[in-house]
């Protein structure tokens, strides 16, 4: 099970990595970063994809279908709503993957993809794959 340095090099070995980040969604910290940032500082691009978490999760629109609130699970079951935001930029992808555990669930992984040598499906499987094997601590 890889820690936050192992998951990020895995992260850059997708197609058309660019960056990557695990970052704090309730205090918008980056807890480890890799590559390179699309504005240039890795801090800010963490405090602005925390941002856009934050909506994603905290909102109802988000919400699953039978309407149970996330934040009020049994231990051990807590996640957001959400797996994942994609945003789409002329030049390139942002996935933003929320990484499950069995504590407040307030940790994402964040991967800019370059859109021309990109592939958008299978950054997204791996990205699942390398959220729900993170291991943190």
């Amino acid at each position: 099970m890889p820690g936050i340095d192992e998951c990020l090099l895995e992260a850059m070995r997708l197609p058309g990595a660019r960056g990557a980040s695990v970052v704090d969604w309730t205090s918008g910290l980056a807890l480890g970063t890799i590559g390179d940032s699309p504005n240039g500082d890795h801090e800010a691009t963490a405090t602005e994809a925390a941002e856009l978490a934050r909506l994603a999760a905290e909102h109802r629109a988000f919400a699953p279908a039978d309407g149970n609130d996330w934040t009020q699970e049994a231990a051990g079951d807590k996640s957001p709503p959400v797996e994942d935001v994609i945003v789409t930029s002329r030049d390139g992808y942002h996935l933003l993957r929320f990484v499950p555990t069995t504590f407040d669930s307030s940790v994402f992984l964040h991967l800019w993809l370059d859109r021309d040598e990109g592939n958008l499906a299978l950054s997204r499987i791996r990205l699942a794959d390398l959220a729900d094997r993170l291991v943190l601590g």
